[in-house]
C-alpha cells in the first residue's frame, strides 16, 4: 500500500491556492474594467470590487465543522 498523505496535502494546498488566486484575478479584472470602461469612475470600481471581494471571501473561506 502507498502512503498518499503528502499527495493529499499537495492537492489540498493547490486547490486552496487556486480558489484564492481566482478570486484575486476576478476582483482585479472587475476593478479595472469598471474604472476604465464605464462612467462609474474610480470610486465606483472600488465599491464594486470591495463588494465582490467580501462576498467571495465569505463563500470561499474554509467552513468550520459543526459539532
Amino acid at each position: 500500500e502507498m502512503d498518499i498523505h503528502e499527495q493529499q496535502a499537495t492537492f489540498d494546498g493547490f486547490s486552496h491556492l487556486t480558489k484564492w488566486v481566482s478570486l484575486i484575478v476576478a476582483v482585479g479584472t472587475l476593478f479595472l474594467t469598471v474604472w476604465f470602461c464605464t462612467d462609474a469612475g474610480f470610486l465606483g470600481s472600488v465599491v464594486s470590487a470591495a463588494v465582490v471581494a467580501a462576498i467571495g471571501v465569505l463563500v470561499l473561506r474554509d467552513k468550520k465543522p459543526a459539532h
